[in-house]
């Protein structure tokens, strides 16, 4: 009996979704999807209409199109990411939607309107490993287009695509120039070199794990297996760990593994994938050195949801194994974490995480949400608990409470507890300190500090806290040299805002208030929102002699704090005192009641 004709034919294919965009959702689920449609109508489906291409099919965060020639499908991208270029410039970079974008020229099989086939299948590949806001090419597209468009491209050798059999050749478009976000100014001081230096020990980034199993809601699974390996790690004294918050920028960004070890100046990556189905678990890990993008090796670990935890476990000591066989066993026993009671109480504890380090109060307000439901799940859960007392620290000290007394007491009594449920966990030590800090006992704090980066000397948090308290103290030399440390172990950390804060905190207390605006004005570049910053930018401006600018500042301070006074501003702000009585004389000049 004859087979079934099947419908071919040759097309060029572009596949597209959204970067990050589970973490978009996350985020703000309505305005995320509100966005998405106008992008949809007023640019991206306008576009693809107009270089006369076909919408095959749309998923929630993605596309799939088919056009008639390689050079359509080109141009159609690059206008598409040039105009997202535009829109994004003052959008601020956790709340950006950017395209990833594939383009392969190749055979398909058309049925019912659908295509399938190779072709299809390697422009998404090749979408997966694009940059956000970026192109990449097929060397079949490549060969299409070049000498035809007025696009520079870049070459990216050979690259093993997933479920590809062979490697292929693949090309990046260099859309606006490969210009930086708006948010790195060429006229601002540069605090890390562009390439930063190997350490002299084992060096590791643990980057987030793909989610791929089918259920929603699952990332949390997936997350606390980088967040329990990376604390690991950590604790081992001979190894060089890049904290969380600088490896969890990468989710759901294609990894290169030779520039992520430059970006990040480490010679391994550990990436992975987690997939559960019913109460089975599959854990899929890599270690990559990161100089040739080698392959160390590869590892898959089975069992059960209730053996989630034994499974991190022996992933941590399989890792820290292969980077230096020398490692005892008990310097990863000695690292583990308190374990909660019920997984629901470590689903949203994790959960909490990013809100919590947003240092914003419409995140902290959510991570306090999240973290009471934990709480009310496993009532000693350490980690829950240590991070709602930082939560309520932030009230605090931020001015976003109407009793900052009443804030600084909850956060003393929740990391108290935690710390005598898991006094060795060097978070739990640095919450501690940091509270300690709020209600001024230095002593105590220091030592918290020092203790905790004593156990995990790859603590980015306590060394910035630890510069936060030599500010305090009127140590602005001391603090400088710890915000730095802090920047070297999380280099692209979204939180690094607040290390420039500390900064521009060190020379105002140094009276050196020029350089102090500078590093201000950098901090509010990388986080527009942190309006607390303000209440020192204002007060710089006005040491500096620059009045006019100052006033601009101080209004933008009211219309975040229309109550503030220099009484509250002092209750709060825990500088030395003749630091906070020269803030409060430069904000009485603008205004300030008293």
């Amino acid at each position: 009996m004859p087979s079934e004709r099947v419908d071919r034919r040759l097309a060029a294919i572009l596949a597209a979704d959204i970067a990050g965009y589970s973490r978009l959702m996350g985020c703000d689920e309505e305005s995320t999807l509100a966005q998405l449609k106008v992008l949809r109508k007023t640019l991206v489906d306008p576009s693809i209409a107009s270089h006369r291409g076909r919408i095959v099919k749309t998923t929630g965060d993605g596309m799939l199109v088919e056009f008639v020639s390689a050079v359509d499908a080109a141009r159609c991208a690059v206008e598409v990411q040039q105009a997202m270029l535009e829109h994004n410039v003052d959008v601020p970079q956790e709340l950006r939607i950017e395209f990833r974008i594939g383009i392969h020229v190749g055979d398909i099989i058309i049925d019912d309107n659908d295509i399938f086939g190779d072709g299809v299948n390697i422009a998404a590949r090749l979408e997966g490993i694009a940059q956000p806001g970026g192109v990449c090419l097929s060397d079949d597209a490549h060969r299409q287009i070049r000498g035809k468009l007025q696009i520079a491209f870049s070459d990216m050798g050979l690259q093993a695509l997933k479920n590809i059999a062979e490697p292929m050749r693949a090309w990046h478009v260099r859309v606006g120039k490969d210009a930086p976000t708006p948010s790195v100014r060429s006229s601002q001081p540069t605090l890390r070199p562009a390439e930063l230096a190997l350490p002299d020990k084992p060096s590791i980034v643990v980057l987030p794990f793909d989610n791929m199993s089918p259920e929603q809601g699952q990332d949390y699974l997936a997350d606390g297996i980088v967040e329990a390996i990376t604390a690991a790690l950590s604790c081992i004294r001979s190894f060089f760990v890049i904290a969380r918050n600088s490896a969890f920028t990468y989710k759901g960004r294609a990894t290169d593994a030779r520039a992520i070890g430059k970006e990040l100046g480490v010679a391994y990556m550990l990436e992975g994938s987690v997939q559960k189905i019913g109460n089975r678990l599959r854990i899929i890990v890599q270690l990559i050195e990161t100089e040739a993008g080698a392959h160390v090796w590869s590892s898959r670990y089975d069992g059960t949801v209730d053996e989630f935890f034994d499974l991190q476990d022996r992933i941590t000591q399989q890792v820290a194994g292969a980077l230096q066989p020398s490692i005892r066993l008990a310097e990863i026993e000695r690292s583990r974490r308190r374990r909660p009671q019920d997984l629901g109480s470590y689903d949203y504890t994790i959960r909490a995480m990013p809100h919590a380090w947003g240092l914003e109060k419409e995140e902290s307000d959510r991570a306090l949400e999240l973290l009471e439901q934990a709480l009310a799940i496993d009532p000693n859960y350490p980690l829950a608990l240590a991070l709602a007392g930082w939560c309520h620290a932030q009230r605090s000290v931020y001015n976003w409470a109407d009793d900052v007394a009443d804030s600084k007491e909850k956060a003393r009594l929740l990391t108290e507890r935690a710390a005598n449920l898991s006094g060795d966990d060097p978070l739990i030590l640095t919450v501690l300190g940091t509270v300690n800090t709020f209600v001024r006992n230095y002593g105590t704090a220091r030592l918290l500090f020092e203790r905790a980066l004593t156990l995990d000397p790859n603590c980015a948090w306590a060394w910035s806290r630890l510069g936060w308290i030599e500010n305090y103290s009127d140590h602005p030399q001391e603090a400088l040299h710890h915000f730095e440390q802090a920047l070297r172990l999380s280099p692209i950390d979204p939180m690094n805002f607040n290390n420039y804060a500390g900064i521009g905190s060190a020379h105002h207390v140094a009276q050196d208030y020029g350089k102090a605006v500078i590093f201000y004005r950098r901090a509010l570049q990388e986080r527009p929102r942190a309006t607390w910053i303000y209440r020192q930018l204002a007060s710089a401006l006005v040491g500096a002699g620059r009045v006019e600018e100052a006033k601009a500042a101080f209004e933008e301070m009211m219309r975040s704090y229309p109550g503030l006074t220099v009484s509250k501003l002092k209750q709060a702000m825990v500088f030395s005192g003749p630091t906070l009585e020269r803030m409060a004389r430069h904000l009485q000049s603008l205004g300030l009641a008293e």
